[in-house]
């Protein structure tokens, strides 16, 4: 049976009613991919930013990493070479912190006290704890005096490390004096007397010049 055009007309906007609901959610789903194409590929470009910078940032650190250990090897390497010019010129001065006595407890000086060498004299001024057998009266000039020195020996083993050896006497006394001092400066004095117990210090070498 054929439909008349009155008919034909009645049924078009129901058609077209019927196609707008199907079609709208293809079109949003068109537009929501779009959309999350869209953000993916603008994170793939955020991703790639990302990368950029990490990379740049390890080229970098691996490029100053050289730097800096050479930098750092090169200040030990003068700082070395000044403690040992200071030493070998004989005109030097080890700042000492802390005694340790023969016997008790080891002491934290807070006063300054140093150990001068000038040359062929040793200028000590240095605090004394421990035993006497024999001083004069009142305990005598202890480890704070000037006096020529005798036998000084100084020698670097391989590592650095300086030992000085060397006698004097105060007048009261007669002292064997060895010292270390390291490659980055750091001291220690041991003192042995004739009419003494021994002690040591612990200090830094003054290197403080250009």
């Amino acid at each position: 049976m054929k439909r008349t055009e009155r008919e034909k007309n009645s049924f078009l906007p129901f058609i077209k009613e019927k196609a707008k609901i199907l079609f709208k959610p293809f079109l949003f789903s068109i537009v929501l991919f779009i959309h999350r194409l869209s953000y993916i590929l603008t994170s793939m470009k955020d991703f790639r930013f990302l990368i950029v910078l990490v990379l740049v940032g390890v080229a970098l650190l691996y490029g100053v990493q050289p730097f800096y250990a050479q930098s750092k090897t090169d200040k030990k390497n003068t700082e070395e070479q000044i403690v040992k010019e200071l030493l070998e010129s004989k005109e030097y001065t080890i700042e000492v912190d802390r005694a340790i006595p023969m016997r008790g407890p080891s002491r934290h000086l807070t006063s300054p006290y140093t150990l001068e060498i000038k040359g062929d004299s040793v200028i000590s001024y240095l605090p004394y704890f421990g035993e006497a057998y024999s001083v004069p009266y009142g305990g005598g000039k202890g480890l704070i005096f000037e006096a020529p020195i005798t036998d000084y020996k100084l020698s670097f083993n391989k590592k650095g490390l300086a030992k000085i050896k060397f006698k004097t006497y105060s007048g009261e006394d007669t002292f064997t004096y060895t010292i270390e001092v390291f490659p980055n400066g750091s001291a220690s004095i041991n003192v042995l007397a004739m009419n003494r117990q021994g002690i040591s210090f612990y200090g830094e070498l003054r290197h403080d010049r250009e």
